[in-house]
């Protein structure tokens, strides 16, 4: 059996991953591709658990250390149970979030260090590293305008300072610098439409050789 192919889709507040994701996986599926859809944190019972304390707002109080090993924790859940088994079976897994927002969030953003959460996380990874990171890369006064816009309610992550959305928004752009083989930065202050073509584009051209399907 063929090994699957791992897509995380990365970006600051406001980037609109969650609608590109849904975008993804329709063309996907509309393909014949056997995927798995799933989000960090989360993605599991105790993830999602976790992801209620991370995001919740009465905990103001929560150190950056803390968010930091609870974000690490969901994820080991998440690679196990979720990831994992799913790639080993030859499927698409495509995650809203992995550890390339650690990296950002609290490396960068928090200010812990880049190496130190990615350290951090190693053991929680077990090596399932992505085949392809799509980054929906908006400036942090574009995210803000699109936040202050949405109707949803706000969660402990959306009521930062605009200093931490600017750290969160370097260390991508760092991290993509660093990873160009694995990185596609993608201009997501286009429209929707505009973003969906261009990540459909950069996708389909890497899945057929991997899952030993003809280009169309």
């Amino acid at each position: 059996m063929k090994r699957g192919f791992f897509i995380t889709i990365e970006g600051g507040e406001g980037a609109g991953k969650s609608i590109q994701v849904e975008i993804l996986a329709s063309h996907l599926r509309e393909e014949g591709y056997p995927i798995v859809v799933t989000r960090e944190p989360g993605g599991t019972r105790i993830g999602e658990q976790i992801r209620a304390i991370t995001h919740n707002q009465e905990n103001v109080d929560m150190e950056s250390t803390t968010e930091a090993y609870l974000m690490a924790a969901a994820r080991a859940q998440h690679v196990a149970q979720i990831i994992e088994p799913a790639i080993a079976s030859g499927k698409i897994v495509l995650c809203d979030r992995y550890v390339d927002s650690s990296i950002a969030y609290q490396g960068y953003g928090r200010k812990l260090g880049a190496d130190t959460i990615a350290g951090l996380n190693a053991l929680a990874i077990n090596g399932a590293k992505p085949d392809l990171t799509l980054l929906l890369s908006v400036t942090p006064e574009v995210g803000n305008k699109r936040r202050t816009k949405s109707a949803k309610t706000k969660d402990r992550l959306d009521l930062q300072q605009h200093d931490f959305y600017s750290r969160v928004h370097d260390g991508y752009l760092a991290l993509a610098k660093k990873d160009p083989n694995r990185y596609v930065v993608i201009d997501a202050e286009k429209s929707i439409v505009q973003v969906a073509q261009t990540i459909w584009d950069e996708v389909h051209t890497r899945l057929p050789a991997r899952n030993g399907k003809t280009k169309t």
